[in-house]
């Protein structure tokens, strides 16, 4: 597999100072959100954006960060950052990634997260806003391949709060740490669509 390299986030980035920390409480106030929980003080850490049923949840997400001053990222494909976009995605925090089948996309993001000394990266792990059977396992291994943790972070539109919940460290026994994710969103986590919300398990191979 190839490794991709060039993209990296820009310094021309959206930072999270006290004008726009205020703003943000000030937004979320308004809009009857809270944030509750502890940020988490590692240095590079992946955030799990769920459940993930809304378009809406990246704005609350965004609000709830920057009231916390805390500097998100995100990755996305690279088509994404072509002009007239590339400036505003690379403001927003994207870091746009390959997903042809001769790049190693996990190899990718564990690059990126090597090559800063902080670095927060969000990661919806369903994958989509509809419902799911599954979550996707990228945003596991990159967390242990990059030897950092998982941030149990969520989204409850039935109490209006995003949280900041315990940390994971990922052991490299992927079933059991699923499982503790699985106990942690099922009991703190309610989508704006419930219906949609993906089920917190690794999909299973297809019968041959």
């Amino acid at each position: 597999m190839k490794r991709f390299r060039g993209f990296r986030p820009s310094r021309l980035s959206l930072q999270p100072g006290r004008p726009l920390r205020w703003l943000a409480q000030l937004l979320l106030k308004v809009f009857g959100w809270q944030v509750e929980g502890i940020v988490p003080t590692e240095p590079k850490w992946i955030a799990i954006g769920a459940y993930h049923t809304s378009n809406w949840d990246f704005a609350v997400m965004l609000l709830a960060t920057l009231s916390q001053q805390l500097r998100i990222y995100w990755i996305g494909k690279h088509s994404l950052f072509r002009f007239p976009f590339k400036t505003l995605m690379r403001w927003l925090g994207g870091i746009p990634i390959r997903r042809d089948k001769t790049y190693n996309a996990v190899q990718q993001v564990v690059d990126e997260i090597e090559r800063h000394e902080t670095l927060v990266l969000v990661v919806a792990p369903e994958g989509t806003r509809k419902a799911t059977d599954h979550w996707k396992t990228g945003f596991y291994y990159i967390a242990l391949n990059a030897k950092i943790p998982i941030g149990m972070s969520y989204i409850n539109y039935e109490r209006k709060v995003l949280g900041f919940g315990p940390m994971l460290y990922p052991t490299g026994d992927i079933d059991a740490d699923f499982a503790v994710l699985r106990e942690f969103y099922e009991r703190m986590s309610v989508g704006r669509f419930p219906e949609k919300q993906g089920t917190v398990q690794i999909k299973a191979p297809k019968a041959e």
